[in-house]
């Protein structure tokens, strides 16, 4: 996640220098730029942590099911004979 943040600010600067370039004397079209500039930057690095963080999701979820598989296996495996001391037919009194 540094890295691709690192990157995004990285790119920002350059384009940054970039706008300054083709408008040296209009301080407010570049501003303007940098805004936009930074604004896509900040898009980019949103994005990336959204993927990192949906990435980390996913590896706990697969964690917890393979550390809680045993478990709900014997769970179900109590359910089913629960179930089935219920459907035994009673007998007559």
């Amino acid at each position: 996640m540094k890295a691709s943040l690192l990157l995004a600010l990285v790119c920002t600067a350059v384009l940054a220098a970039g706008a300054r370039a083709d408008s040296p004397r209009e301080p407010e079209t570049l501003v303007r730029k940098v805004q936009e500039y930074a604004q896509k930057a900040t898009a980019m690095a949103k994005t990336a942590f959204s993927m990192v963080q949906e990435s980390e999701v996913a590896q706990q979820a697969r964690r917890w099911l393979a550390d809680n598989a045993d478990l709900v296996k014997q769970r179900l495996a109590w359910l089913k004979e629960q179930l089935a001391d219920l459907w035994k037919p009673t007998p007559a009194v």
